[in-house]
Parts: C-alpha cells; structure tokens; sequence
C-alpha cells in the first residue's frame, strides 16, 4: 500500500478554478508524495446562453486532461448550478460536500477566497468552513484561500481584499500549471484579459518574486494548526 504524506482536497467551485488557483500547488502536492482530491461544485456552464449537453461533455473532457497533467486520477462533480449556488440553500451544498471530507479525511484544504466576485466562489468559501468547523476531533488542519483571476482581483477593492499570508513555491511546477491552463483553453482569454495564459505565467513569477523564488502560488491562510 501507498503512503502518503498529507491528505488534500481542493474544493473548486468550477473546472479550471483549481488549475488557476494552485494549479502549482497540486502539483507540487502529488510530486511529493500526497494524496490529492478535488471536488467541483457547480458544472460550470449552465448559466450560459445556449448551454447544452455538449458544453458540459466539452468541460467534463478539458478537466479530465487537466487533472491528467496535475497527476490527479479523477474528481468529484457534485454538478450543481452554475452561477446560482446562492439559489441553493448553504445546508444543501454543505450536506453535499460533507460525505466526501468525512471519506477522504483531509488534513489540507484549498479552497475560494471568501471576496471573490464570482458568487459560486463565495459560496464554495462559505461550505468548506462550514464543514470543516474546528470541532475536537476534526481531521483538518489547514484551510488555505486562493485567488482565481478574474474574480478575486475584480471584486469591490474595500470588501474583503485578498491578502496573501502564505505562499507555495512553484519554481519546478509552473510550466505544468501552465499546461493544465492550456486543457482549459476554451476557458482561457487573449491578453489584455488578467485570465490570459501569459499573465497567469506573469502573475506566478510576481508571487514568486515577491518572496524570492522564480515562480509561487499566493493563499491566505485561514486555518494553520500545528
């Protein structure tokens, strides 16, 4: 049997948030031994107009291969409204995510930043603590937010600022980050859009340079128990 370091999950609530938000990260995890999770909220694309089966079968195949280059077998899509998870009642998306953490068990959790645009994202932020309420006995131990482009920095700047308290170097990850990216590409925009491939590149190198290395990933951390 396997052993594993650490046990992760990233709770995104769209495919293509986890590879935008720690994309690095992930990979980093699985490359040193972790165990790594991902659990999708909403389906991403049914509040589009004109969505279809074939949109969803598009998304359902770009995450495949993302997961594929960040070393992740497969994730859990609990397929909940896209762009209306504050139609769902909290409770709901809460009873839904808890059965996967009690199974898993993770020690690590990644997870929205909680001032994000996007209400999905808002909403993902809000089930995860939620769920992970720090009871005695509660097997996680840390709790980090992420910034996904396009959402975190477009939000009101006085509501909720996303702060970076940690950062996890991705110097050796980037270039995979950067091809999981590349699965999503229908999700992806031309520069100047803050979601093109060659400013998340940029965006990595910042956070990196920021604290010394060649490429980082920025959270906030919400939960660090030692």
């Amino acid at each position: 049997m396997t052993s594993f370091n650490k046990t992760v999950l990233v709770v995104a609530a769209h495919a293509d948030d986890e590879a935008l938000g720690c994309g690095g990260t992930i990979a980093r995890h699985v490359a040193e031994g972790d165990s790594v999770h991902i659990v999708f909220l909403a389906d991403g694309v049914s509040s589009r107009i004109h969505s279809g089966d074939q949109e969803l079968e598009l998304r359902g195949s770009a995450s495949d291969r993302a997961l594929q280059v960040l070393g992740i077998r497969d994730g859990h899509h609990l397929g909940l409204p896209d762009n209306r998870l504050d139609s769902v009642p909290l409770i709901e998306v809460i009873q839904r995510l808890e059965p996967i953490i009690q199974e898993i068990q993770p020690e690590v959790i990644y997870t929205h930043h909680h001032g994000d645009l996007n209400v999905d994202h808002r909403v993902a932020h809000q089930a995860v603590l939620t769920a992970c309420r720090p009871t005695p006995g509660c097997c996680v131990r840390e709790i980090y937010a992420f910034e996904v482009m396009s959402s975190t920095e477009w939000a009101t700047p006085f509501n909720s600022p996303f702060q970076p308290s940690h950062y996890v170097d991705i110097s050796n990850f980037l270039a995979v980050k950067i091809q999981a990216l590349k699965a999503y590409d229908l999700e992806m925009r031309e520069e100047p859009h803050s979601r093109s491939l060659r400013h998340l590149e940029s965006l990595a190198r910042h956070r990196g340079n920021t604290v010394g290395v060649m490429a980082a990933e920025a959270f906030m951390a919400i939960r660090h128990l030692r």
